[in-house]
């Protein structure tokens, strides 16, 4: 599954795409943040079973902040904006391209790899957008990403366990338990982080070289 790593480096990509002419070290770390976020739930599960993917990966999370954050800088009055009011339209910025990283960077590398519970805690399922999609000179269109017919039902916070460093496995922990906090599981995930860091990095050091020189 994917690393805090993976979800912080789609975060920082997320920022340096949105961010615009607001893009400094404070703002782009927002965005880093927002995209980890979602991966502190792996502390809850020892107290909430099942609750790793599902308390803070819900995209009810995103959707709830997208009202709030909506309702501050549109719908409110602009002088009554505490967004607006304290950090101006570099708040209001920030603020949605920090939702937006939580979402892409946060929840969507690991719906898009062995998946989320999408609706918790309305809707009690953990499901996956991953598989594949193909033309085949025989069979034609091929994709594997949604099941209109799902052989079994999906996942639920009772019957799947998602192992992390905090909680490698259901119940009691033995004293020899092995705990393993993923870094890159795979060359893609390698990939992501190393195209981050490295997005991230040269905006950062090509802003810093244009403010040199003005």
């Amino acid at each position: 599954m994917p690393s805090t790593l993976v979800h912080v480096a789609v975060g920082g990509l997320v920022g340096a795409a949105l961010l615009g002419r607001w893009f400094d070290a404070r703002s782009v770390g927002v965005a880093l943040v927002a995209a980890a976020v979602p991966d502190l739930d792996s502390f809850t599960s020892t107290l909430l079973p099942g609750s790793h993917r599902a308390l803070l990966h819900t995209l009810l999370l995103p959707l709830a902040l997208v009202a709030v954050v909506a309702y501050d800088t549109r719908i409110r009055d602009p002088e009554r904006s505490a967004i607006r009011g304290r950090w101006g339209t570099r708040g209001v910025v920030v603020a949605w391209v920090g939702v937006a990283a939580l979402l892409c960077g946060g929840i969507f590398p690991d719906l898009f790899t062995n998946g989320v519970n999408a609706f918790y805690p309305l809707h009690d399922a953990f499901y996956s957008i991953s598989g594949r999609a193909e033309w085949s000179s025989t069979r034609g269109f091929v994709q594997t990403f949604v099941e209109l017919q799902p052989a079994s039902p999906p996942p639920t916070t009772e019957t799947l366990h998602y192992s992390t460093v905090v909680d490698p496995s259901p119940g009691a922990e033995p004293e020899n338990v092995e705990r393993v906090a993923p870094l890159a599981s795979s060359g893609t995930e390698l990939m992501l982080i190393v195209l981050g860091a490295g997005v991230v990095g040269g905006r950062l050091f090509s802003e810093r070289l244009r403010g040199s020189s003005e």
